[in-house]
């Protein structure tokens, strides 16, 4: 039996986990490895990716960072999530806001530290990456239209760091980064409207508290049939492999979404919104696998 000190001890570790959110942070290292592996660097042999230091260190070095961005993120919202989030508020809160404040800086200067080894070029651009992260979550996310562009901007620019990294700005990989900022812009607006009621509290100027929910709608339908328009060039324009299959999927969901967003109208029915485009980012990170999957069988058997 574990001692009530040892109890202490696991909550408050699951609560920085959740605070750190390990998962998202665990689907962007395997989404950075997956698209230097079978975009970025397809003709390079498996070990060279994979045990490439520099790339790891990027990678590492955007890991500490997103998850730095989600504690000050954490450390900005704690009130309002108290109200939009009262049940994971609860386990988050078992980690003080000073231990927040500390492991924010301790993250930041070793993602920093780390990026140093790769040049300083790196040096800069986590710099940057970090300042923006900061100036989001203290003043932008409660800025109508800012906050939900900045938000998914930050989001891709991970991704953005690896395609600098490899010096590979072919038009196909801006398509696939378009559709995945749009589906991320959307996804910003849904959850606005999951949180109205603690941004109302917080004075934050959102688009659902601004416009009201109609518009919120209007602005989530443009956005949605905006990115049709990439996913219809990545199945008929560019060579994508197998993973066509995915962007048919994609818009089939994505038409099943717009009608089901039309007749929502509770913080229950956002949610499910919210995890529907959740859910196809997802399987677009391992969809990446169909691009070429006689690539995939070699590099496996």
């Amino acid at each position: 039996m574990l001692s009530r000190k040892n109890k202490l001890l696991l909550l408050k570790l699951l609560s920085l986990f959740s605070i750190v959110r390990g998962y998202n942070v665990l689907m962007i290292v395997i989404a950075q490895y997956l698209a230097s592996i079978y975009i970025l660097a397809p003709d390079l042999p498996l070990r060279q990716v994979v045990f490439d230091l520099r790339l790891f260190v990027i990678v590492f070095a955007s890991s500490l960072v997103i998850a730095g961005g989600y504690i000050i993120n954490s450390f900005y919202d704690s009130e309002k999530d108290l109200i939009n989030k009262p049940r994971k508020s609860m386990l988050d809160r078992l980690v003080g806001q000073r231990t927040k404040l500390s492991a924010y800086f301790i993250l930041n200067f070793l993602a920093v530290l780390f990026a140093s080894y790769v040049s300083f070029k790196a040096v800069l651009f986590f710099s940057g990456y970090i300042f923006g992260i900061w100036l989001y979550s203290h003043k932008l996310k409660k800025i109508a239209f800012v906050g939900n562009l900045v938000s998914a901007f930050l989001a891709i620019t991970p991704f953005f760091a690896v395609f600098v990294y490899y010096r590979n700005f072919e038009t196909v990989i801006f398509v696939h980064a378009i559709f995945l900022f749009l589906l991320i812009l959307a996804r910003e607006v849904i959850k606005d409207m999951e949180n109205i009621a603690g941004d109302m509290a917080q004075n934050y100027k959102t688009i659902p508290i601004l416009y009201g929910t109609s518009f919120s709608k209007k602005c989530i339908t443009l956005l949605v049939i905006l990115t049709l328009i990439p996913a219809l060039l990545l199945i008929y324009t560019f060579d994508v492999g197998f993973m066509y299959l995915y962007f048919i999927a994609s818009i089939v969901l994505l038409i099943f979404f717009l009608g089901l967003l039309w007749k929502s109208s509770t913080k229950k029915h956002y949610v499910w919104l919210h995890n529907i485009l959740k859910l196809i980012i997802i399987i677009g990170l391992f969809s990446i696998l169909l691009i070429d999957v006689d690539l995939v069988l070699n590099r496996i058997l």
